[in-house]
């Protein structure tokens, strides 16, 4: 067909003669998938991995780090020292104790007087030692009895007879030993009681319940099915090159969306908060649970963007490389000349 449409141009081509296509033309080989499928299987796989990046960042950061007891104790340890977080448990534990005192005594008369000394005496135990046990052991048994609940590792709670409470017995008694330990006046008389504090009402543990199960499934899969989905992706691009910026990019408008939504999570989290509840310790609590999320955001942001300059850059870079097809003229012999006529010729 080729030879026929060059024909009225004055162009012929020997029998036997190969015409090579545009250097840049993809070719596709017998048996194989066509170019224009494979890049559009290429662009919905990395469309995929793009998408499933900052999902499988959320769920792996739920699965890993909240889910594990010793993390989140390592987590939360450093609020025990947060201004914030001491203001609001003085301001908690001291009306608690006024609560009960006037249970036991009719203290309403003098409540206005008191109530300082009671809550400066429970400020000043926010800044001992003791106050940091306390705070480590009771983050450890309550993150333990909810993950209980929430595996279904108690009959009881399976059942879905109650809610899930907390014993504060083993706190109280630990605290108390490290203050014997220490010769601390009047620890030994420290009254040792159970006393079972709700943490998850029995209608929420259902519902949690069904939603953990999910959580730890995605947490494994959701980042390999990403990264997995990528690499194909890639391997099946026409141009490769174009492929790997795009994932790049991709990856990075991920880790911007999930900035933005934990910036969004934080303020509607704090807004719905009742009014009783101190809003600067939330914030702190929340920051510090989001610590590493938030910076696993802004890694996959500023990898994303490192690799796509990196690709742009290094095409750009790029040593033209030589035509393969080089001018019929510049190979063609040149037509020898004839010998200029002598004295004799003529």
């Amino acid at each position: 067909m080729l030879r026929q449409a060059a024909r009225p141009f004055g162009l012929t081509f020997p029998p036997n003669a190969v015409v090579p296509l545009a250097p840049g033309a993809p070719r596709a080989l017998p048996g194989s998938v066509p170019p224009r499928l494979r890049s559009s299987l290429s662009a919905v796989l990395i469309a995929l991995s793009c998408l499933l990046v900052p999902f499988g960042a959320l769920a792996a950061w739920a699965s890993y780090g909240l889910a594990d007891t010793g993390r989140y104790v390592t987590t939360m340890a450093p609020l025990a020292a947060d201004p914030d977080v001491r203001e609001a448990v003085a301001k908690t534990v001291g009306d608690g104790i006024l609560r009960e005192v006037d249970q036991r005594m009719d203290v309403r008369g003098v409540r206005g007087s008191v109530a300082p000394f009671v809550h400066d005496a429970v400020r000043s135990f926010t800044q001992t030692r003791a106050f940091r046990l306390a705070w480590d052991t009771g983050n450890r048994v309550t993150h333990d009895a909810v993950l209980r609940a929430l595996r279904a590792e108690d009959p009881a709670e399976d059942a879905g007879e109650g809610p899930v409470t907390v014993d504060l017995a083993p706190v109280t008694a630990q605290v108390k030993q490290q203050l014997t330990d220490d010769h601390i006046p009047l620890a030994a008389r420290i009254p040792v009681e159970h006393t079972a504090v709700p943490v998850l009402r029995a209608a929420e543990v259902g519902r949690l319940r069904k939603g953990f199960h999910v959580l730890e499934v995605a947490g494994f899969w959701l980042p390999v099915t990403a990264v997995v989905f990528a690499v194909a992706g890639i391997a099946l691009a026409v141009r490769r090159r174009r492929a790997v910026a795009a994932t790049a990019l991709g990856t990075a408008l991920g880790g911007a969306l999930l900035v933005l939504a934990l910036t969004i999570g934080r303020s509607l989290t704090l807004a719905g908060l009742p009014a009783d509840v101190p809003h600067p310790a939330a914030a702190a609590i929340y920051d510090a649970l989001t610590a590493t999320l938030r910076t696993t955001s802004w890694l996959l942001l500023a990898l994303g963007l490192t690799v796509a300059l990196t690709t742009w850059v290094t095409r750009r870079l790029r040593l033209p490389r030589p035509s393969r097809h080089p001018h019929e003229d510049a190979t063609a012999p040149t037509p020898a000349q004839s010998p200029a006529p002598t004295r004799a010729r003529a």
